[in-house]
């Protein structure tokens, strides 16, 4: 697998046992603390602007009025979302949809890819989950600037004097964000967890201190009729508000992308016994402070209710512990944007690029700096843009829910056609998914031309760009196909008309059937062929991991000819040097002082050929010429390379 043209090869073959890889080791009190620091920060900063934003006037409709039949009318929408979206939904049913311990859409896609026995469902299905990616990352651009932007606002309650300030600290802060990724966050990681335990403790006892004066409004939100009484009293405008209620949800579909770092069951823990309890708190606390007020005074205070809220007295330490909880939520999306993008390249959506390793132990931790600056200058962008969490949060949601929307499809192919549900069982759990999900996606519709469009732009833009790559990938390696020699046939011409040289020959192939190209340019030009001949093909698999006892197959065509096949899950790297050191079966061991490896380099001519639009066509190659090198991706030693060139129309 040389050329340009992948990263990987996808993998058609299942059955093979998951390795967990250091994965969520130790105990299950211990991982649900972990994933506090790690899995709910952006979830966990929402009271920071959800509740707010309810109640502020949106799409040319009038703000909510300020009394109790709307409060708790919200608080309701609120407490039940969380419970549908997050606990049912999430916590107790797409996170046994797992692949080999790990999760995401991209996971999920790739286990429906795996186990389905219908072609026909599968395009769709793929098609969904790269949608569905691609609206991640237009997220992982908003949640930052929406989370630093609205704790940044925090300040001017310390000093009226910060508000002009608001902006250029926020943009200093993600800079210094992004900035750090090169040097890794597993020194700063280890604080993430007791940071975010005391802001959701704070979230907590915030809460408390108001709803002692009014401890009734537990019953009110945790009463469904209460949701249903504001509809019936507001309509339209009801509907308007729940494009704001999400908001409090967002960040429910992290808890099932980074299960595989933790665990279903100390996620679900860590969710049902601290962290859905300390958000609810908080809401019920914000909304129990504006009601016990005046009219006036809660017209006041329900503009920023969550600052407003602090005691004077610790009024600046909990200003900077909201700051650094909602740093701490850009860092999980940011290193979920990292995560996501070496699923996406072992998966064969997009190009090569250089990812560094930023720790020694854990696995998972790393940097792709084309990402990193991408995401940077983006956010930076957003900020400079809105200029305000309020006037933001009109393009935060869309993603969210168009991601959530995908999941609950995803789902209903998971339980009818992998789990065998019947019928009468699982139309009855996904109708209810579908109804919430689809209403909050239409409410967030609705901010498009205040701003909503930005995350369609960029979801749009990233899907071409994913599907152009795998379509692009499919049509050259069906071209490069056409007319090629099986290696049998090569195998007992070659070795009688070509002259044998000392050492081994590693031709990298990104089929697994033929003759690759470099061989054939070789021998073309060079008239000699190595004592020993390895086509080597790296086949990615549609599981995170692959078991080490079988990450190798060989076929030996004799004369010296093998084929070896070296199969990566998708959270893999694919270091060849460290596998090939651990084999020796393809006629005894590889030593890389006497070993070559030989890589194609394809150069894109655009045709006419049916298959894809022009424009298409020269977007394919310009990612193809900007895809990092195979010697890099593959960790080949650069002394030891070759590469040779030509020319593919597609």
């Amino acid at each position: 697998m040389s050329d340009p043209v992948e990263a990987a090869d996808e993998g058609t073959s299942s059955g093979q046992t998951f390795d967990s890889h250091g994965h969520h080791h130790g105990g299950v009190v211990a991982l649900a603390i972990g994933a506090i620091g790690v899995v709910f920060g952006d979830i966990g900063t929402s009271p920071i602007y959800a509740f707010r934003e309810t109640f502020a006037s949106h799409h040319g409709a009038p703000g909510i009025q300020v009394d109790p039949v709307h409060i708790h009318g919200v608080l309701s929408l609120v407490f039940w979302s969380m419970m549908i979206v997050v606990t049912f939904k999430y916590v107790l049913t797409i996170m046994k949809a797992d692949n080999k311990g790990e999760g995401g859409s991209l996971a999920l896609l790739a286990l429906i890819n795996r186990k389905s026995e219908s072609a026909k469902w599968t395009g769709p299905f793929i098609l969904l989950g790269v949608f569905a990616t691609a609206l991640f990352y237009g997220d992982s651009m908003i949640t930052p600037a929406m989370s630093v932007l609205s704790a940044t606002e925090g300040l001017q309650y310390v000093n009226p004097g910060f508000k002009t300030w608001i902006v250029p600290l926020a943009v200093a802060i993600l800079f210094g964000l992004f900035a750090i990724q090169a040097r890794g966050t597993e020194r700063v990681g280890k604080l993430f967890g007791p940071i975010m335990l005391l802001y959701f403790f704070t979230l907590a006892a915030m809460g408390l201190m108001h709803l002692i004066a009014m401890p009734t409004i537990i019953l009110e939100t945790i009463n469904p009729l209460n949701a249903v009484k504001f509809f019936m009293a507001d309509g339209f405008r009801a509907f308007v508000a729940m494009g704001s209620v999400v908001l409090a949800v967002t960040g429910a579909e992290a808890l099932y992308a980074d299960m595989g770092h933790f665990g279903r069951k100390p996620i679900g823990v860590s969710w049902m016994t601290f962290v859905l309890p300390s958000l609810m708190l908080n809401y019920m606390g914000q909304g129990a402070m504006v009601l016990s007020t005046t009219p006036d005074q809660a017209a006041l205070l329900i503009k920023d209710p969550f600052f407003l809220m602090i005691p004077d007295l610790v009024r600046i330490p909990v200003i900077f512990l909201a700051l650094a909880a909602t740093i701490i939520a850009s860092q999980a999306v940011i290193s979920g944007a990292f995560s996501l993008t070496q699923q996406a390249i072992q998966l064969g959506f997009m190009p090569r690029m250089q990812i560094k390793h930023t720790s020694a132990s854990a696995a998972g931790q790393i940097y792709i700096p084309v990402i990193n600056w991408g995401l940077m200058i983006m956010v930076i962008v957003l900020v400079l843009f809105f200029r305000s969490s309020s006037n933001l949060a009109a393009a935060y949601g869309i993603a969210v829910t168009g991601a959530m929307f995908i999941d609950t499809i995803l789902l209903a192919a998971v339980l009818i056609s992998l789990w065998r549900w019947p019928l009468w069982k699982a139309l009855p759990l996904v109708a209810v998914f579908i109804v919430v999900d689809m209403a909050y996606l239409g409410a967030n519709l609705l901010k498009v031309p205040q701003g909503g469009w930005v995350p369609l732009v960029i979801g749009l833009f990233i899907f071409t760009l994913l599907t152009t790559w795998s379509r692009g990938r499919a049509l050259m390696r069906a071209n490069m196909a056409e007319g090629t020699i099986p290696i049998e046939v090569f195998a007992k011409s070659a070795h009688s008309s070509a002259q044998r040289v000392p050492g081994t020959a590693i031709f990298m192939a990104s089929s697994a059937a033929g003759v690759p190209s470099a061989l054939l340019h070789n021998i073309k030009h060079n008239k000699v062929l190595h004592e020993r001949v390895v086509i080597l093909t790296v086949a990615i698999q549609d599981v995170p991991y692959v078991d080490e006892t079988k990450r190798c197959s060989i076929k030996d065509y004799g004369q010296g000819f093998y084929r070896l096949t070296l199969k990566y899950g998708f959270l893999e790297e694919t270091d060849i040097p460290a596998a090939l050191k651990r084999t020796d079966i393809c006629g005894g061991a590889f030593e890389m002082m006497k070993t070559s490896f030989f890589l194609s380099r394809q150069t894109l001519i655009a045709s006419a050929k049916p298959g894809m639009a022009i424009w298409r066509e020269k977007l394919f190659a310009w990612m193809l010429r900007n895809a990092a090198s195979a010697m890099e991706f593959f960790r080949l030693p650069s002394n030891r390379v070759v590469e040779l060139g030509s020319q593919v129309e597609i």
